[in-house]
């Protein structure tokens, strides 16, 4: 029986790679998780007594597109955090933003561009559900560095005219994983006029954008709002597991220009995937309400302060500008990963893994990435054990 020769080259996903790098080895010492991006600060208190109020609701189809009253709230949190007016035709909600990420691709990219195939570009390191989204829709994937050298973010303006004509769609992910790079509000502006330039759309992966050091990071619709561009070029993802830790709760929202979102619909309409009644009702709760949020970031602030100060003696440590991964300089991340599990439990994910080897090149190679989830003391005694094991 065949089977699609599209997916020969991908590699395992990134968590059963660990595992056989790492399970057939005892613990160094009690295991510190520090690996997956999973929030483990408190989930917002009203999650209960809504969930428990609105039972009922998983004995009916849910609305495809998201209750009236969630796309209402979305489009108020849109308007507060990025002073941006988006009508509710120009939404969707989500059953998480990896569904989004992935079904956009299928909806909105043409087989051919110029003649040609068309190519999906991403940044690299990447959330590889960039890669496997345009592979799924006969697309080259276009891996890109997003170096220390670039800022942690793509240099797509650098690439070769020829396959610049060729793109369909670019996913961005500001603030980045794994890196913690923020686009400034001119690194967009000049994305949506290279789209502009070369027609293609931007998709952008902000699922990460409320948890930040110094300054909220500027999004893409905003911007695209401030310089007038097409809204066909701009799609947004947004997700509450970061924002309101609620992962499990598989919510989040796209938006894009009108003709986009009737196609992206359209293919939900098909394809299915909604959110259940009962948990549209605790994500518009969660969109309403800042003050978790803001809980939230203080406990990241605070680790990011444990960090600058256990690995200030780090050559080539940078703290993040958002989001909660170090991206911690190695000689080998496989190695690296390996070393630490075995001497002292502490558990992080080699940044090979979340990269793909072009040219020879495999730009996470030199690193491993450390997720800043679990509590300020179990945080600061995993990073303590890290800095003490790999670099003295």
């Amino acid at each position: 029986m065949a089977f699609p020769e599209r997916f020969s080259n991908l590699p395992d996903y990134a968590f059963p790679r660990l595992r056989k790098l790492l399970d057939a080895y005892a613990p160094g010492g009690e295991p510190i998780a520090m690996t997956i991006g999973e929030p483990r600060h408190a989930m917002p208190d009203f999650v209960g007594p809504i969930l428990a109020a609105n039972l009922s609701g998983f004995g009916v189809y849910p609305p495809n597109e998201g209750t009236p009253e969630l796309l209402a709230t979305i489009s108020g949190w849109i308007a507060r955090r990025y002073d941006v007016t988006v009508a509710e035709d120009r939404l969707m909600a989500l059953n998480g933003t990896r569904e989004g990420l992935f079904n956009a691709c299928i909806a909105l990219c043409p087989e051919t561009k110029n003649g040609r195939k068309p190519v999906v570009l991403m940044p690299n390191p990447f959330y590889q559900v960039y890669a496997v989204a345009a592979l799924t829709v006969g697309a080259e994937p276009v891996y890109v560095p997003a170096t220390a050298a670039t800022g942690f973010l793509p240099d797509y303006a650098s690439l070769p005219k020829d396959v610049l004509d060729r793109v369909a769609l670019a996913y961005i992910c500001s603030p980045a994983n794994p890196q913690g790079a923020v686009a400034s509000a001119d690194y967009l502006a000049d994305l949506l006029a290279l789209a502009e330039k070369h027609d293609f759309r931007v998709l952008a992966d902000e699922c990460y954008s409320e948890i930040w050091r110094n300054a909220p990071p500027p999004g893409l619709l905003q911007v695209a709002a401030g310089q007038g561009a097409d809204p066909e070029r701009v799609l947004v993802f947004h997700s509450l597991s970061k924002r309101s830790n609620l992962p499990g709760l598989r919510s989040g929202f796209v938006a894009g220009g009108p003709q986009c979102m009737a196609r992206i619909r359209q293919l939900r309409s098909f394809a299915g995937a909604p959110l259940p009644l009962p948990l549209q009702r605790v994500a518009e709760a969660a969109w309403a309400d800042e003050d978790h949020v803001k809980a939230s970031r203080a406990l990241y602030h605070r680790k990011f302060s444990d960090a600058d100060r256990i690995l200030s003696g780090v050559q080539g440590y940078q703290p993040p500008g958002g989001g909660f991964f170090l991206w911690l300089p190695v000689e080998d991340g496989e190695a690296a990963a390996l070393k630490l599990w075995r001497e002292t439990g502490v558990r992080v994910l080699p940044g090979a893994y979340l990269s793909r080897e072009v040219g020879g090149e495999n730009p996470g190679k030199g690193y491993i990435r450390v997720a800043l989830v679990a509590t300020p003391e179990e945080t600061q005694r995993g990073l303590t054990l890290l800095r003490d094991c790999l670099y003295r």
